[in-house]
């Protein structure tokens, strides 16, 4: 038993660090080829009941996204400058890839992360860089009210292949603005990310690995292992496992 539990902790240790990992054999969705669509509209504002509290969105261009996470992360409306801003519309940010740089062969090299507002990215590989094009990568700020696309999006992972549909927008309440937007793909810097006025959300593709179902499984092993060396009756001289 002993040889089983720490097995089982040496796979669940290894698979958590690699359960993240993008699939030697990456097969994109032929839509996330494309650049993003983008089309001008007359600017139209929509007011939003949300949590207790009146938002304004200002829609600026129709906008449809298909692309490759990379990375994310969920936002709290109760933590940290949400709470501060009283912003409870901004459910998530999920920074994506498109294009030649999410066909590249050193993705596993390139290292993607997303701090409060925005994503990241490094590589120690010269041959990762040279293939990397920052211009087909973005970091999305989604705002929505619906329930149903909130739940969808917070069921999102790396890897997935994703498109999002709606409009680049500014937004706000009554104390001011929140959030503007980025309207073009080549900027960088403080307020290049998109904000994204969700009207549909889908994943495509899922972008589950084998290290992540792994991981999955080998977690859920020691905890049934733990639950019965616990919960099962004492027998006196029993010895650990």
């Amino acid at each position: 038993m002993k040889v089983l539990v720490w097995a089982l902790l040496l796979i669940c240790l290894l698979s958590f660090f690699q359960r993240d990992r993008f699939a030697s054999s990456l097969q994109l969705d032929a839509r996330l080829l494309q650049e993003p669509l983008q089309q001008a509209q007359a600017l139209e504002r929509k007011q939003i009941q949300f949590k207790d509290r009146q938002y304004y969105v200002d829609r600026k261009f129709r906008y449809e996204l298909y692309g490759l996470v990379v990375s994310y992360r969920e936002h709290d409306g109760d933590q940290m400058l949400h709470k501060s801003w009283g912003d409870h519309l901004n459910v998530a940010d999920i920074c994506v890839i498109w294009s030649d740089t999410a066909q590249s062969p050193f993705l596993n090299q390139l290292d993607f992360w997303n701090g409060q507002f925005t994503c990241n990215v490094k590589t120690r590989s010269n041959e990762a860089w040279a293939s990397f094009d920052m211009t087909q990568l973005s970091n999305n700020h989604l705002i929505t009210a619906s329930p149903y696309i909130r739940e969808q999006i917070r069921k999102v992972g790396i890897g997935d292949q994703i498109v999002i549909k709606g409009w680049l927008s500014e937004y706000g309440h009554e104390q001011g603005l929140i959030r503007g937007t980025s309207v073009t793909r080549d900027d960088t810097g403080n307020g290049a990310c998109e904000t994204i006025y969700v009207e549909q959300f889908q994943v495509l593709r899922s972008g589950q690995s084998i290290w992540r179902k792994v991981f999955y499984v080998s977690a859920g092993l020691l905890i049934m292992l733990g639950l019965w060396y616990f919960f099962s009756p004492f027998k006196p001289g029993r010895k650990a496992p």
